[in-house]
């Protein structure tokens, strides 16, 4: 026989049994329907990002908002396949790499968020198409090795086709690489006069494939590596990489070509069907930020797109960069998969 004692200790534990399988009911729910959202407290981002740039960032965000950041990095390509491959469950809520140009005809991954930070930005770098928020500028550039380059000048596209640099010249994969494509069309917008369809434009691209020798890199974290190393005198680059190891350092300088530049807005985007998608606007928020724009313009390597942000005085003043004839984003965004494959095209004819 059970005293009176027993048995309340007994439906005691059937209550907190109870309560707990309640509680594990729910959590099964919360992950099984992803129209719920996380417990508040958490984010996952994919950055293709600089190890400064990520760092100056996500623990910010992580101390102001009190958000938990779970940070996978991996190159640009790798990360947008991740994003495909995990369509049907998502398992980020960040995509902190590429920009329109790349992720144009991707829309499909990723949640439409225009964050109301986005009026502060300067023009031409405004969210204009409801899903990619621009929130720094990686201008292109040279990177050049001053040890190992020796008397080769190299100021511009043109000079890219030196013998002397023959087999000598770093340059990615345009398919792959978001850094090794927005090279690329700025060397056609700047070759072809301003029209990067023009024959002069990609008569150029075929001197400049037989001047690279085979030999192109499979990462662009590689490339400025490799010229930074001294495995290579020159690549073509982001102006971001190549600051930060000047400013560190390295026998390295920065080239904005005298044929002019291209400023492809690096953006941020909400993946779709995010698990966290309001820490995910939250993220996309600080990102345009004041505090942060600043931070990042007067502190690192990159360049901020808020109106009036604060830029350090070790970089290039805008104002003394070229910029390329009818650069057009919007164009290129919807015309980059016929340059890759066109570029494809005079790749595969130069190995014939």
């Amino acid at each position: 026989m059970f005293n009176k004692k027993t048995i309340s200790i007994l439906l005691l534990i059937t209550l907190i049994s109870s309560l707990a399988l309640t509680g594990c009911s729910s959590k099964g729910k919360e992950a099984d329907n992803p129209d719920v959202q996380g417990d508040g407290d958490v984010l996952v981002v994919y950055t293709a990002r600089s190890e400064s740039l990520n760092n100056a960032v996500i623990p910010n965000f992580e101390k102001d908002t009190g958000i938990k950041v779970e940070v996978i990095v991996a190159g640009t390509g790798e990360l947008v396949k991740r994003v495909e491959s995990e369509k049907n469950n998502p398992m980020g809520d960040i995509l902190w790499a590429a920009d329109e140009t790349m992720l144009s005809s991707k829309k499909d991954l990723f949640e439409e968020y225009v964050s109301p930070e986005d009026e502060n930005m300067m023009e031409g770098f405004k969210n204009k198409t409801g899903y990619f928020s621009p929130a720094f500028a990686d201008p292109t550039v040279f990177i050049l090795n001053k040890d190992v380059i020796g008397d080769v000048k190299v100021e511009g596209f043109a000079d890219l086709l030196n013998p002397e640099l023959k087999g000598r010249i770093a340059f990615g994969d345009p398919a792959n690489s978001s850094s090794a494509f927005q090279s690329l069309a700025a060397m056609l917008f700047a070759m072809g006069d301003g029209d990067p369809m023009a024959d002069e434009a990609w008569d150029f691209v075929d001197e400049f494939i037989a001047n690279l020798d085979g030999k192109m890199m499979s990462s662009s974290g590689q490339l400025h590596k490799s010229v930074a190393d001294g495995e290579y005198p020159i690549g073509l680059t982001w102006e971001d990489p190549v600051v930060n190891y000047k400013i560190n350092g390295a026998p390295v300088e920065v080239v904005f070509p005298k044929e002019g530049a291209i400023f492809p807005g690096e953006s941020v985007q909400i993946i779709k069907g995010a698990n966290n998608l309001e820490n995910a606007k939250k993220f996309v928020d600080y990102m345009l930020g004041e505090k942060i724009q600043n931070l990042v313009g007067s502190e690192l390597t990159v360049r901020p797109l808020r109106q009036d942000a604060k830029l350090a005085d070790y970089m290039t003043p805008t104002e003394n960069i070229v910029l390329v004839k009818n650069y057009d984003e919007g164009w290129v965004s919807e015309n980059k998969d016929a340059i890759v494959s066109k570029f494809n095209e005079h790749l595969e004819k130069s190995m014939d």
